[in-house]
C-alpha cells in the first residue's frame, strides 16, 4: 500500500519550533553507531526503531542489530525489500514495506528507555539534475535530539506505522506502549527519564566520526587512483587510435608509466614463453639511474620471469636481497648489482592466454619499496593496452600480408582470364571451323578431310589436357591428392615420360636429347605417376623452347651433410641449349599462369600451369626444385630432387 505521508513532516507540523539541519550520510552514520552504542554499552532495555530505506542499507548493520536484539527485545527494523528482507529470520522485527512509502526517502533512529532517550529522523536531499554522489556524500535534512518529548512522539508515529504493515504485532506494539509510557501525551511520557552519558556518548561520537574520516579518505584515494590509471589507459587507447606505428605506441606506454613512477626504471620488452633471453627495447628512466635499454635480459634463470609467466600474474619484489634464488645466481647477482634494482615489479603483457612481452618497474632506491595494490593494478592495466596495440600491429601486419596476396590473388585472376581466353578459344575456334567445313562441303577430298579431321582431333587433345592441368593443379593445392611412395627406378619413369612425347612430337621437330645418368643409380622412394608428370612436363618445356637444339637429361647422388639427417637425396637436372630466362623470372616462373614473357603466349601454346604442378608434386613427394639460367639466349637449366629409398 502507498502511504504519501511523513513522519519527519508530521513531526514539523506538529513541532513548528523545530528547525531542520542539513548533514552528510557519513556524519548520520556515525550519531547513529554512537546512538546504538548507548544501547550496546548501557544496562537499560529500551525500545529500538530504526528505517534504513532500503534492505542493501540495512545489510552492512545486520550484525550491529543482532548485538543490540540480545539487549532487548523490542527492536524494529523497516527498509524496502529487495531479496528476501520480508522472510528474514532474525531475534528482532523486520517491517517490509511499499517502496512507494515515503520512508523510502527518510532515515530514522529512535531509542526510547527508562533512563534516557534519543532520536535521530531525516529526509534525503535531492537536488535536481545533480549528478550521481559517492554514497558517503549523500544529503539530509532533519532532526537528531535527545529530548524526551521528541523522541517519544516520533516513536509514537513510527509504531502506528509499523502497524499498518504488520498487524499481527498489535499486542507486542501495546507491550512497548504500555512498557514505556507511549500510551499517554508524549509530553507526559517523557517525564521521569533522565538524561544520557554525554561524556560517553562523545567518545564514541568523536570515533565513529574518524573512522568516517577514513574511509572517506580512503575512498578518495581510490578515486584519485582510478583517475590516475584512468588517465593513463586513455593516453594508451589516444595513442592506439592515432597512429598504427607500434613504436610510438610502446615509447608511449613506457614514457607515461615513467612519469608515473618517476624516481622508477620502466622498461618493456617482447618475449614469449620459450625465450632464452631478451633485448630491452623501450625504456623511461631518471637521468640518474643506469640505462638499460638495447641490453640483453636474462630470461631462462630469472625465477620472477618465469613465476610471472607460469601465474600470469604480476609479481612484486619489496627487497630482491631478500630473495636467494635471486642471491645464489651469479648472472642475477651481477645484474641486479649493475642496474641497481632493489624492489621489482614485474607484469606479463598477455593476450588470449599468449605471452607477448614484459613490463618492468624497478625501484633502485636505498630503502626497499612496498609495492601498492594500485601500482600493480596501473601497470597491470598498461599491460592489457600493451596486449592490444601488439595484437593490433599484428593484426595489421597480417591484414598487410593478406592484401599482397588478395593483389597476386587479382593478378592470376587476370592471367586466367587471358590465358584461359586465349587458350579455350583458339582451339574451340578450331575445332568448330573444321567441323563446319567437313559439314558444308561435301565434295572435299579425302586427303582435306583427313586434314580438318586431324586437326579438330590435335584442338580437342589440347582442350583436354587444359582441363586435365586445372583440375591437377587444384587438386594439389588443395591436398586432395594422396602420393603412393614406393622404391621406384628413375630411369623406368624417364623412358616412360620420353616414350609419350616421342607420341606428340613430330621427329623433325623433336630436339636431340641426351642422356647422362650414373650406370647404378639408387632406386628413388616417389609416387610413379607424379614422378613421370613431373618428367614430361619439364622435358616438354625443354622441347618446346630449345626447337632444333639440345635437351640433357643429368642426374647424381646428394649425400646429406647433417647427422641428424640420413636420408640421401638424388638431384635431376633437365638442361636446354634454348633462349633462356631472366635471372629475376627464375622464381616467378613457378607461380601459376606465370611466363616468362608476354610473347611466349603468342609464340607458343601454354597455360603456365606446367611449372606449378611440377612444383607441388615435387614438395609432396619430400624434395625441391629451382631453375637456373645466365639470362636470354643461354639455355636453361631445371633442378629437383627426390628422397632416396
Amino acid at each position: 500500500m502507498r502511504i504519501s505521508h511523513s513522519p519527519l513532516q508530521e513531526l514539523l507540523q506538529a513541532r513548528p519550533d523545530l528547525h531542520p539541519q542539513r548533514y552528510f550520510k557519513s556524519s548520520l552514520t556515525a550519531l547513529s553507531h554512537a546512538i546504538e552504542d548507548l544501547v550496546l554499552n548501557g544496562k537499560d532495555k529500551p525500545l529500538v526503531i530504526a528505517n534504513f530505506q532500503r534492505e542493501r542499507f540495512y545489510r552492512t548493520e545486520t550484525r550491529r542489530y543482532q548485538q543490540i536484539a540480545q539487549r532487548t527485545d523490542q527492536v524494529y527494523v523497516l527498509a524496502t525489500p529487495e531479496s528476501n528482507f520480508a522472510d528474514a529470520a532474525e531475534p528482532y522485527e523486520t517491517i517490509p514495506f511499499d517502496h512507494r512509502d515515503q520512508l523510502v526517502n527518510e532515515w530514522h533512529l529512535v531509542v526510547v528507555g527508562q533512563e534516557y532517550t534519543a532520536c535521530l529522523i531525516c529526509q534525503e536531499h535531492f537536488t535536481p539534475d545533480a549528478p550521481p554522489v559517492i554514497d558517503q556524500a549523500r544529503q539530509f535534512e532533519g532532526i537528531w535530539t535527545f529530548d524526551c518529548q521528541i523522541s517519544c512522539q516520533v516513536a509514537h508515529l513510527l509504531l502506528a506505522r509499523i502497524l499498518v504493515y504488520r498487524p499481527e504485532l498489535a499486542q507486542k506494539v501495546q507491550q512497548a506502549r504500555i512498557r514505556f509510557g507511549l500510551n499517554v501525551i508524549p509530553m507526559m511520557a517523557s517525564v521521569g527519564r533522565g538524561s544520557i552519558d554525554a561524556v560517553t556518548f562523545t567518545e564514541r561520537l568523536v570515533t565513529h566520526l574518524q573512522a568516517s574520516q577514513y574511509r572517506l579518505l580512503k575512498a578518495y584515494r581510490m578515486i584519485a587512483t582510478q583517475e590516475r590509471q584512468e588517465r593513463l589507459v586513455n593516453s594508451m587507447t589516444t595513442a592506439i587510435r592515432r597512429s598504427l606505428n607500434l613504436h610510438e605506441i610502446l615509447s608511449t606506454a613506457v614514457q607515461e608509466l615513467g612519469q608515473t613512477f618517476e624516481h622508477c626504471r620502466c622498461l618493456l620488452y617482447r618475449c614469449d614463453r620459450i625465450y632464452q633471453n631478451a633485448t630491452i627495447e623501450y625504456e623511461a628512466v631518471a637521468p640518474s639511474m643506469t640505462a638499460l635499454k638495447g641490453e640483453t635480459w636474462l630470461l631462462v634463470d630469472n625465477p620472477l620471469f618465469q613465476a610471472a609467466v607460469a601465474t600470469e600474474k604480476a609479481i612484486a619484489v619489496t627487497d630482491v636481497t631478500k630473495l636467494p634464488s635471486l642471491q645464489t645466481n651469479p648472472a642475477l647477482r651481477t645484474l641486479l648489482s649493475r642496474s641497481g634494482i632493489r624492489s621489482w615489479l614485474l607484469v606479463p603483457v598477455i593476450y588470449q592466454e599468449t605471452l607477448l612481452g614484459m613490463l618492468e618497474i624497478h625501484h633502485t632506491g636505498a630503502e626497499p619499496y612496498i609495492w601498492q595494490e594500485q601500482d600493480i593494478g596501473l601497470v597491470e592495466a598498461i599491460a592489457n593496452q600493451v596486449g592490444v596495440a601488439l595484437i593490433q600491429a599484428q593484426a595489421y601486419s597480417r591484414l598487410e600480408e593478406l592484401n599482397n596476396q588478395l593483389a597476386a590473388l587479382e593478378r592470376t585472376r587476370s592471367n586466367l582470364i587471358a590465358i584461359v581466353g586465349h587458350e579455350l578459344r583458339t582451339p574451340l575456334s578450331t575445332i568448330q571451323i573444321c567441323l563446319e567445313t567437313l559439314a558444308t562441303e561435301p565434295e572435299m577430298t579425302l586427303e582435306m578431310q583427313q586434314i580438318m579431321l586431324q586437326t579438330a582431333l590435335s584442338d580437342a587433345e589440347r582442350l583436354r589436357k587444359l582441363t586435365q592441368d586445372f583440375i591437377l593443379l587444384s587438386r594439389l593445392e588443395s591436398g586432395q591428392i594422396h602420393w603412393q611412395l614406393e622404391p621406384i627406378s628413375l630411369q623406368e619413369c624417364l623412358n616412360l615420360a620420353l616414350n609419350s612425347l616421342k607420341a606428340w612430337w613430330s621427329p623433325q621437330d623433336l630436339a636431340q636429347i641426351d642422356m647422362v645418368l650414373p650406370p647404378k643409380l639408387p632406386l628413388v622412394l616417389v609416387d610413379g605417376e607424379g614422378l613421370v608428370q613431373v618428367f614430361t612436363k619439364l622435358i616438354d618445356n625443354a622441347l618446346k623452347f630449345a626447337p632444333g637444339g639440345k635437351v640433357t637429361i643429368r642426374a647424381r647422388t646428394l649425400k646429406n651433410q647433417l647427422a641428424s639427417k640420413r636420408t640421401s637425396m638424388i638431384e635431376v637436372c633437365i638442361a636446354d641449349t634454348g633462349r633462356g630466362i631472366e635471372p629475376s623470372q627464375l622464381e616467378a616462373i613457378f607461380t601459376r599462369f606465370s611466363q616468362e614473357e608476354e610473347y611466349l603466349r603468342r609464340i607458343s601454346s601454354g597455360t603456365g600451369l606446367g611449372l606449378a604442378i611440377c612444383r607441388q608434386i615435387v614438395q609432396g613427394l619430400g624434395g625441391q626444385i629451382w631453375a637456373d639460367s645466365a639470362g636470354k639466349n643461354q639455355g636453361s637449366q631445371f633442378y629437383f630432387t627426390l628422397p632416396v629409398s
